[in-house]
């Protein structure tokens, strides 16, 4: 098992390098090995190797199909959109320079691109693409061109709506068919290739029936087209060494490849429930998995810039659909889950830096982060997609959900309404002045254009400011940062909703929020603190505040929250890569927002129809076992008191196994 998800997070790399084939970014864990220079004129293609990919795709699912438009980003909505996935294989190269293999592959597709759907009596989709092929090729030394084609299959679905556009089910079928296709792959740096590949996949004829909602079956005759940039890593003749066997050129330092993967695994059993409303935790229990797979890149483009490119992939479903807790339990789990893996370039931006001379510090490989040397007092400016919490409201034991803690009040300031989209990422731009012993930084970003939406509008804005101070107290290091910030959003007044509702008690408070949403400004602050207490123990802590007038435009349902905890690493009984985490939270929100919701009104998150408030409280534990130096499991509990400051439901017990690598 460990061998497979090895294979996955090198495979991520792989999809990473890919698209830097396209001229775009990334970062993550080193899986290159240092090799010493060979004669490219005998480079040789013989081995076993696993890598990813990334690309567009377009063609059709047969007529009257009416196709959901996948996102893209730079180029047209399309049946695939952007496309992405993991491929292994083996080649054997002859003494006559011909090359033949074997590969198998899996293509993801993209999200919906909700605002170009259609709406009808259904939408049909497909959800990924497999094969098994041959290919053959012939070197010439370090490129070779070759031809593939073999078996494929896929996952075809059809969304059955009702009158309003909302999804009753989604039944699915698998199709066989066919591939064939041409590329080149190139040798690049140490055991990295490159390859480019165009292929075409025709499946076989299928009809879908949909006599259980009164319509006609309907025929999914699928045939695409699929235009791919990949990276694989060689690994030679031994298919699980984490060290080739044959090495292959030598290595640059103008990039860094990485990789991670994270599997979670959350249930609660049954709760309290005096009664339950649209966005409440079902009462009866529940069990979800959420799985992410990302390859980080990052490519040297001149002295002090840097390209960086992080396509990912998400499958897996937050507990009731990341719905019911304010303070909610996985930092994984996105709010536009999937059934099956969706792609996503989750981040691409370009990085510079200006030294001021003086006094460097060194860089280490790391993910997002290339390798050297810079001046410390230095002056940084980046510009592209990202996630607010790359830069801003850091903390060394609180910030990472995928190794440390898993709750969302825990690893960010749960009062700060940062701008993201469905999956947490925005575009804009930040700067950053660094000295010794302090740091500002600031940024502007695009807001959804609604609230809980997937589209990012300039229209609006956010913007905020952080002053980061480092310190000693006896020796020991700690940081402090505040952090100041706004959002201009297309929101509606909780206080205006509610006096319409009251002059008119015909009117629901939801339609009514809707109705009234325009301009508004949401603003507030954070402090977030750190501090080691002695070396592998540390402690840290978050406060954070905003008016609480205006709807949540991002993030989650609060408007106050106090957090803290402390952080110890295992090294006082023999297990010094291992960790122990405790630490707890208590969320609230403004006197309007809690009217608002005791009215029946629904938030991001929340809404039970009715509202006994209380205060949410939150426990979380976790002990972090390193298995080597890839991999790390983690046991977490979380006690929710309030879920939703709903003092009529809960507590939640909520048990949680996390299986994380990193390359």
């Amino acid at each position: 098992m460990t061998c497979v998800r090895l294979f996955r997070a090198r495979i991520a790399a792989g999809a990473a390098l890919g698209a830097a084939a396209l001229g775009t970014p990334a970062a993550a864990a080193d899986m290159a090995v240092k090799s010493p220079a060979v004669n490219t004129a005998v480079y040789n293609w013989t081995g076993f190797y696993v890598g990813g990919h990334v690309g567009y795709g377009d063609g059709s699912l047969g007529p009257d199909t009416n196709p959901l438009p996948l996102q893209a980003v730079f180029f047209p909505h399309s049946v695939t959109g952007g496309v992405g996935g993991f491929q292994v294989g083996y080649n054997h190269q002859f003494a006559n320079r011909f090359v033949l293999g074997v590969e198998t592959d899996a293509t993801f597709v993209s999200p919906v691109d909700l605002p170009r759907r259609t709406l009808g009596p259904f939408n049909a989709s497909i959800d990924y693409v497999g094969t098994v092929r041959g290919r053959a090729g012939y070197s010439f030394g370090t490129w070779m061109p070759y031809v593939t084609g073999g078996f494929a299959w896929g996952h075809t679905q059809v969304r059955v709506n009702d009158d309003s556009g909302s999804v009753v089910s989604e039944p699915g079928q698998y199709q066989t068919g066919w591939t064939a296709g041409v590329g080149a792959e190139f040798a690049l740096s140490g055991n990295w290739t490159a390859k480019i590949e165009y292929e075409y996949v025709d499946l076989s004829r299928r009809t879908l029936g949909l006599n259980d909602f009164g319509m006609p079956g309907v025929t999914m005759d699928p045939r695409l087209h699929l235009l791919k940039f990949g990276l694989n890593y060689q690994l030679g003749d031994s298919p699980w060494s984490a060290t080739p066997t044959q090495p292959r050129l030598p290595e640059s330092d103008n990039w860094s490849i990485h990789g991670q993967t994270t599997l979670i695994g959350q249930g609660y059993p049954a709760i309290r429930s005096a009664y339950s409303g649209t966005n409440s935790l079902p009462a009866g229990g529940q069990a979800q998995q959420t799985w992410t797979t990302t390859a980080f890149l990052g490519v040297k483009l001149w002295e002090g810039g840097e390209l960086y490119f992080n396509p990912e992939t998400a499958q897996g479903f937050g507990l009731n659909g990341t719905l019911g807790i304010a303070g909610f339990p996985n930092g994984e789990a996105q709010k536009a889950g999937a059934e099956y893996p969706r792609i996503r370039p989750q981040r691409y931006y370009i990085k510079q830096t200006f030294g001021f001379g003086g006094e460097q510090e060194d860089v280490p490989d790391g993910p997002n982060q290339i390798a050297g040397k810079r001046d410390i007092d230095r002056l940084t400016l980046i510009v592209g997609r990202f996630a607010i919490g790359d830069f801003f409201d850091g903390n060394s034991y609180a910030k990472d959900p995928r190794a440390d803690f898993m709750n969302w009040a825990m690893w960010a300031s749960a009062a700060y309404d940062f701008p993201a989209d469905l999956p947490g990422y925005t575009r804009g731009a930040v700067a950053e002045l660094n000295r010794k012993d302090w740091a500002v930084r600031a940024g502007l970003f695009q807001v959804p254009d609604a609230p809980n939406s997937d589209v990012l509008t300039f229209k609006t804005g956010g913007a905020v400011v952080e002053f980061e101070g480092r310190y000693s107290v006896f020796d020991q290091p700690g940081k402090l940062r505040v952090g100041v910030f706004g959002n201009r959003g297309f929101t509606g007044n909780y206080s205006q909703a509610l006096g319409m509702v009251a002059a008119d008690p015909t009117l629901d408070i939801n339609a009514v929020m809707a109705g009234i949403r325009k301009d508004n400004l949401k603003y507030g602050f954070y402090l977030n603190a750190e501090q080691q207490i002695v070396t592998d123990v540390g402690v840290f802590g978050r406060l954070s505040w905003n008016d609480g007038q205006n709807e949540i435009l991002s993030f989650t349902d609060v408007d106050r929250s106090l957090s803290g905890g402390v952080s110890i690493k295992g090294s006082r009984w023999g297990r010094p890569d291992d960790t122990i985490g405790i630490g707890g939270a208590i969320n609230g929100l403004s006197a309007s927002h809690r009217d608002f919701l005791a009215a029946g009104g629904t938030g991001l998150l929340i809404g039970d129809g009715a509202l006994n408030y209380r205060n949410e409280g939150i426990f979380e534990s976790y002990y972090a076992y390193s298995v080597n130096k890839h991999f790390t499991m983690t046991a977490d509990y979380q006690f929710i008191a309030n879920p939703a400051y709903n003092a009529d439901r809960g507590p939640v017990h909520i048990f949680s196994g996390r299986l994380h690598g990193e390359f």
